[in-house]
């Protein structure tokens, strides 16, 4: 591939870039009946099908149904995409049925996209209803002008501590910059306690982190990918890891929410989980914990972001749909709507709502668990507010976070240190994306 300018990787890539790798790379499709021309609206009263993990989702539905008597949605659950269902979703797309829309996890998209399993659904008119969005759910739907899917929720980074034992028993504050984090993740270890502990093999860790300095590991320039893990960001965020872990001053026995953690958490010898903004629910788990947790920003950059991003689905229309008009309709409602954003929550228990300006009512309240603090206005609004929006996923994602939670657990024993497994990661992920079909080098 032809080296490219950042000016060309915005002006020339999205639906263009993205025929050109599938007609290189992806199986024949024979039922994709929305390659090409749009469907118009039916005439007539439709049932659009949805399968998804969301638990009660019928339940969200039947509030969009009630509303009028044109489009009748039904929900099917399905079990979560990595344990069944997406096996499940592209079996059925490839024999040319399925339902009209899925639940695709905001990493998945461009893999799915590039399977030829989705709508272009700027064809519909969707960029048109993209200011409704958060703009770090938006951006996270979009490859190049085109978007993929809507955005169902994320998962805005921010630190959930004991504030009963950092605060009152240790003196400290939870850090609000990396280098605070490790001077305090120093003073808890020496106090016999852990400020955080991770399970080296999650790669989804490290991605946030990265997201969070500034960096873009994956640019679609023309009709191919740029990969960049070895920029200046990402090598200092490696070796800050690097000297976090050469210290052994926080746990890589265990990841949080893991029975070992609720019960070093319930007990005082963990202290925090650095993670998405639907860790809430979990945290609110930790056996004994009601009014003795907070939540504060994720430590931060002088020169990053704010917040880097940890999970998150979108609801996409399948290439297979026979009404993909209705099921957009149905979406937009869903996913910006008060109403549509309360039953999600109430329902389905989503992440952070990926609507501009509504966060749900119930989440404008503030919390018992969290000492009274109204934590989702005062921090969990500034951290989807301070996305990384130039990030893009790639389309082989899974690969791709197996690979760094390889590398993490290497790093963790001391084999190859995180600099250097970056480094050999992006060689290992553009040679599988080549492998793939799609034109891939290493940044320069």
């Amino acid at each position: 591939m032809s080296s490219f300018t950042r000016r060309a990787a915005l002006a020339g890539t999205g639906a263009a870039g993205m025929a050109a790798a599938l007609a290189a790379c992806a199986p024949p499709n024979p039922g994709n009946i929305n390659a090409e021309a749009t469907i118009p609206p039916s005439d007539g009263p439709v049932t659009v099908t949805y399968w998804a993990w969301l638990k009660d989702l019928q339940k969200v539905a039947d509030v969009f149904n009630e509303t009028q008597d044109r489009i009748r949605v039904e929900a099917t659950w399905i079990p979560g995409g990595n344990t069944g269902g997406y096996a499940k979703i592209l079996s059925a797309v490839a024999a040319g049925g399925g339902p009209d829309i899925a639940q695709v996890e905001l990493r998945q998209v461009p893999e799915f996209a590039l399977a030829g399993a989705l709508v272009d659904l700027t064809r519909y008119g969707f960029a048109e209803q993209a200011d409704a969005f958060d703009p770090g759910a938006i951006s996270q739907v979009k490859v190049g002008d085109s978007y993929w899917a809507v955005p169902q929720d994320t998962g805005p980074v921010a630190t959930f501590y004991n504030r009963e034992v950092l605060e009152d028993e240790l003196g400290l504050q939870a850090p609000a910059t990396w280098d605070e984090f490790r001077e305090t993740a120093g003073i808890v270890s020496e106090a016999g306690k852990k400020l955080i502990s991770l399970d080296p093999s999650d790669g989804s860790h490290p991605i946030a982190w990265a997201m969070q300095t500034g960096a873009v590991w994956f640019r679609p320039e023309g009709d191919g990918w740029i990969v960049d893990m070895t920029d200046d960001a990402s090598m200092r965020m490696a070796e800050f890891w690097d000297g976090i872990l050469a210290d052994k001053i926080i746990g890589t026995g265990y990841g949080s929410y893991t029975t070992p953690w609720y019960a070093a958490a319930g007990d005082g010898n963990v202290l925090a989980s650095i993670s998405g903004s639907w860790s809430d629910a979990l945290n609110e788990t930790v056996p004994g914990g009601s009014g003795k947790w907070a939540v504060a920003p994720m430590p931060r950059w002088d020169d990053g972001y704010a917040s880097g991003g940890h999970g998150g689905s979108s609801a996409a229309v399948l290439s297979t749909s026979q009404h993909p008009v209705e099921a957009l309709e149905f979406l937009t409602w869903m996913c910006t709507d008060p109403a549509g954003i309360d039953a999600m929550i109430e329902f389905s228990g989503i992440g952070w709502s990926p609507a501009k300006d509504y966060i749900g009512e119930i989440r404008q309240q503030p919390s018992e668990f969290f000492s009274g603090q109204n934590y989702n206005e005062e921090v969990i609004v500034p951290m989807a507010e301070g996305q990384n929006l130039d990030w893009t996923w790639a389309p082989m994602m899974q690969r791709a976070q197996a690979i760094i939670g390889d590398g993490m657990t290497n790093a963790v024993s001391g084999e190859v240190p995180l600099v250097d497994m970056f480094a050999n990661s992006q060689k290992e992920i553009v040679k599988i994306m080549r492998d793939m079909g799609l034109d891939a080098e290493e940044a320069r």
